[in-house]
């Protein structure tokens, strides 16, 4: 085979040529199908590199089956606690000579399938992912299966095999809780989250064990609401109606906590006097906030490493921890004090 003039476009017609195969061929191979002979398959890659097809570095990626591209799949980039999870996560694949390919999904599960279906498509040698809600087990079991490694990261996907790094939420919640309880507040309410999520389910659990270890028997208030200022809003509004004694609230993000602020400021109520509030994330403008908000730290750049710590022991092919724990810390501020 000869390689082509570079200034014509070499199309895949051009490769089933060089290489003997028909077009179809072709396609399966690139998209890493084993419906291909091993024959067939290498003959399709030769072509492929001779002809320059792809990109070198992009053809030496199909031959071993593995590139230094990982993606990002993270689940709401408007999110700033998404946004610091980025980063952290980008910086700690940097230091190990991988490539982020970072991408959104809205928490949309349909938008989720489809970026992944794309980015197979890159060679990408694993995906991160904080799973959009209602994720599959069985559509991520079959992504495993098919050869990429998948670690999931701030929430879990029930009963999937992929690997986990989780903040500690339950013992977040918790703490918080704990924390209003010990100052002689027993009407208390937990505002924000959806019920689809894992890291909700946690966070409920950690607010419920804390009123069961102080013996508080009577059933508070616990409101769903989107994860944002005006889910915050909307939730306080909500809580008014059905609960208007309540003395503290604990949030399940900083983001809520802030729309709750708002919405207190509405009422005529001061923060951290007539109710006190906590917030879970710690964003770095919660400490802009009047008043400066309580908080449940997560240590993003622990996350970062134990993710690529997980990743470098799948890459190698060893088996790394299930569920990894990354422990959480109160800031007490304002708000709760």
């Amino acid at each position: 085979m000869t390689k082509t003039n570079k200034s014509e476009k070499v199309t895949i017609w051009d490769v089933a040529a060089a290489a003997g195969v028909s077009k179809s061929t072709v396609s399966l191979v690139l998209t890493h199908s084993d419906k291909v002979s091993d024959k067939s398959k290498q003959r399709v890659l030769d072509a492929i590199e001779q002809l320059g097809y792809v990109y070198n570095r992009d053809a030496a990626a199909l031959r071993s089956k593995r590139s230094n591209l990982v993606a990002l799949v993270i689940n709401d980039l408007t999110d700033p606690l998404c946004a610091q999870l980025a980063i952290a996560l980008e910086s700690h694949l940097y230091a190990i000579n991988m490539l982020p390919m970072l991408v959104n999904t809205g928490e949309n599960l349909e938008r989720q399938k489809q970026v992944v279906n794309t980015l197979k498509e890159y060679n990408v040698c694993a995906f991160i992912m904080c799973p959009a809600p209602n994720t599959d087990q069985k559509w991520q079991e079959q992504l495993i299966q098919a050869g990429f490694p998948v670690i999931n990261v701030m929430r879990e996907v029930d009963y999937s095999s992929a690997p986990s790094i989780l903040p500690d939420n339950k013992k977040g919640s918790h703490i918080a809780t704990c924390h209003l309880l010990e100052q002689g507040l027993t009407q208390l309410a937990f505002l924000g989250g959806t019920a689809e999520i894992s890291e909700y389910q946690e966070r409920v659990a950690g607010f419920t064990s804390a009123l069961e270890r102080h013996s508080i028997n009577h059933k508070q208030p616990i409101i769903t609401a989107p994860s944002s200022r005006q889910g915050g809003r909307d939730a306080f509004q909500q809580l008014i109606q059905v609960a208007p004694t309540t003395k503290a609230i604990v949030c399940f993000s900083d983001v809520i906590a802030y729309g709750v602020i708002d919405a207190m400021h509405q009422q005529g109520l001061e923060p951290g006097k007539d109710i006190k509030i906590i917030g879970f994330g710690d964003l770095e403008d919660s400490q802009l906030m009047q008043p400066t908000l309580s908080s449940v730290h997560i240590d993003f750049h622990e996350i970062g490493k134990r993710t690529c710590q997980t990743l470098s022991e799948l890459l190698e092919q060893s088996s790394p921890a299930v569920r990894t724990l990354v422990d959480v810390s109160l800031k007490i501020r304002e708000s709760s004090l």
